[in-house]
């Protein structure tokens, strides 16, 4: 497990391939200091938490990872909405005993601020480095929301991949997106377009700030892993892996055609 007083981990490698992977709901860690005002237990966090998704980061050479779970504060929120302060903000859940104190918001805001401003300083080198990136950022989402015995829902409505272009200039980077669904659909994955997801504020703040960066927010539904018991299927969930790793090149090869 990481360091507790970790909020996230950044590795970032000089790389001809200008694609980078993130894992920012991949975390399960909350500071000490805002643990005893939590009502859910591990397991309802853990359910609504991307587990075992910061393995999928390997496959590009800088990576992102979370490691503070998205109930302390959610950096795919915009900053006003980032703390989950009512059940409607958090899938109807009660997640704490009380209100938070201002003060304990107000850290998790500077750990949103703190998260921001390297991103901030990473892709600001990767542009001057090659003129744009690819970000992979990779999450996975629920399907069985009716309870552990309950049958799953709509697979027209729930794809097996869901791709979030929902900001994206999608004209610009055509070649690069329809890469990434053809390397998926080949690896024997169904993949659909903002049918659950668009994409969240990371995608959406780094289009704005950075035009000649491509977000990809892929969600993978929980077909790899139990989300009721937490319980991963091991095979599953390196072929995800496997499918990423090969990906990577050809997605760099597309971005190179696009003209940044």
């Amino acid at each position: 497990m990481p360091d507790a007083r970790l909020f996230a981990s950044y590795i970032v490698a000089e790389s001809a391939v200008p694609v980078l992977a993130s894992a920012i709901h991949a975390g399960h860690d909350v500071r000490d200091g805002l643990r005893s005002y939590l009502a859910l237990d591990d397991a309802a966090r853990l359910r609504e938490e991307d587990p075992y998704t910061a393995e999928w980061t390997a496959c590009a050479p800088t990576r992102i990872v979370v490691h503070r779970s998205r109930f302390e504060v959610d950096v795919n929120r915009p900053r006003d909405s980032a703390v989950y302060l009512t059940p409607a903000e958090a899938w109807g859940l009660d997640v704490w005993r009380e209100a938070l104190p201002g003060e304990m918001v107000a850290t998790s805001l500077r750990h949103y601020d703190d998260f921001y401003a390297k991103v901030a300083q990473i892709l600001d080198g990767i542009v001057e480095r090659h003129g744009g990136f690819v970000l992979l950022d990779l999450h996975s989402y629920n399907h069985r929301r009716g309870g552990a015995d309950a049958a799953a829902d709509d697979p027209e409505a729930n794809p097996e991949v869901n791709l979030g272009t929902g900001t994206l200039d999608r004209v610009r980077f055509a070649r690069v997106v329809d890469t990434f669904v053809a390397d998926l659909a080949e690896a024997g994955f169904d993949v659909q377009e903002n049918v659950k997801f668009r994409g969240g504020n990371l995608a959406a703040w780094i289009h704005e700030r950075y035009p000649t960066g491509c977000v990809l927010a892929i969600e993978f539904k929980k077909t790899w892993m139990d989300e009721w018991t937490g319980e991963r299927d091991a095979r599953a969930h390196v072929r995800i892996a496997e499918t990423l790793d090969m990906a990577v090149p050809h997605l760099a090869e597309a971005f190179g055609e696009v003209s940044v």
